[in-house]
């Protein structure tokens, strides 16, 4: 029997942050995945990334990354009603601006999504891969 170890990342700085960045660059993301929690201060995301640490690069697999203690969400260029569209994850980025942070999520056709927050901290946790 064959072991499959599904990967798990914390980032609480911007280092951590920005290898969640490398592993999701090229993600593709539906519309209808993007959830933001208001009352639990969470925003989820269901992506479909590659694989970038083994043989088989082409692997998909399906990564749910949770950004915690998120006090409000503003996107732009994304058309909310079209839940079937889909975007893909170019970069995420860390900007600090006096006791707050700014996490930007950039995608493809010059959308984004910035989440405003007070502690960084974003977990990247697969949940399956494609064989």
């Amino acid at each position: 029997m064959i072991k499959k170890y599904l990967a798990k990342i914390i980032a609480k700085d911007n280092q951590g942050l920005q290898l969640i960045s490398a592993y999701c660059s090229e993600a593709k993301v539906k519309i209808s995945e993007i959830k933001h929690l208001p009352k639990n201060k969470i925003f989820l995301i269901l992506l479909e990334r590659f694989n970038r640490d083994s043989d088989k690069k082409n692997l998909k697999i399906h990564s749910i990354c949770k950004f915690e203690f998120v006090d409000s969400v503003k996107s732009k260029n994304i058309n909310q009603n079209d839940e079937d569209s889909v975007l893909k994850l170019l970069a995420i980025n860390l900007l600090k601006n006096k006791e707050n942070y700014s996490i930007n999520l950039f995608f493809s056709d010059n959308a984004y999504i910035t989440l405003s927050t007070e502690i960084v901290e974003v977990t990247l946790e697969d949940q399956n891969q494609d064989i």
